[in-house]
């Protein structure tokens, strides 16, 4: 019988991170979850077949990389490690609290936890995921939402660099996923803005987990943000900062 494939999820007990587990064990995979809420954690274990074991981590705390390895040890072992605690605000008034906070989380917390699973991943012999939520934000800078614009962008360059030193290295069995949504309906988009062209978050990690079954390097969901991203990157700089692009 062959041995199901485990997968971490970190982030899972809303929106993105919670369907992209329920997907993973509906597909066959073996899952720990991980969030900062315990009695959500456990009902979710409850609710879904497959997965395994739940662990408390807040990824903004400095105990959350032992928190990690614990669940690594709880599951015997990861296949998969798919990051999906952000946070993000709408913020024109730039409020230094909202700003400060999602540097906290999106940067900080993101680097702390991939950091702990790249090291896993590295000492092994055989093939290993790294997964993250992006967003297409941040390949322009959203003057609506400065930090959380950046904070995207550093994601994905932070994921760019572990690609390149997948190489540098030799570990061709590592692979590393940017996963970059548009809109998804979830608890992030209720700050009263008007947001375009939402998707479902079902649809949503479908496709994000075939495209890591698929090796896909970076993963823009979907067929219609990916044609949005293509045009508004060929826009000039000088032109972009002019461009008034608020959503409320």
């Amino acid at each position: 019988m062959r041995e199901k494939k485990r997968a971490i999820v970190m982030g899972a007990t809303s929106g993105i991170g919670l369907e992209v587990a329920k997907v993973l064990a509906e597909r066959g995979w073996l899952v720990g979850i991980a969030g900062r809420r315990e009695d959500r954690l456990q009902q979710i274990q409850a609710d879904i077949p497959n997965i395994h074991t739940t662990q408390c981590v807040d990824v903004n705390r400095e105990d959350a990389s032992q928190g990690l390895h614990c669940l690594i040890d709880k599951m015997g072992g990861m296949d998969l490690y798919f990051h999906s605690s952000g946070i993000g605000y709408q913020n024109p008034s730039m409020d230094l609290e909202k700003e400060l906070r999602t540097v906290e989380t999106n940067a900080k917390g993101f680097t702390r936890m991939v950091n702990v699973a790249w090291k896993y991943f590295a000492e092994q012999d055989r093939e290993g995921h790294i997964a993250v939520i992006s967003s297409i934000a941040g390949t322009k800078g959203l003057g609506a939402a400065p930090a959380y614009s950046a904070t995207k962008r550093y994601v994905s360059h932070y994921l760019e660099s572990l690609t390149q030193l997948c190489h540098i290295r030799g570990l061709r069995h590592l692979h590393i996923h940017d996963i970059r949504p548009g809109f998804v309906r979830t608890a992030l988009l209720t700050d009263g803005g008007k947001y375009p062209v939402q998707l479902e978050p079902e649809k949503v990690a479908l496709q994000i987990v075939k495209g890591i079954e698929r090796n896909r390097s970076v993963i823009t969901v979907d067929w219609k943000y990916r044609i949005l991203v293509f045009f508004w990157r060929m826009i000039p700089r000088w032109i972009w900062v002019r461009m008034k692009i608020v959503s409320k």
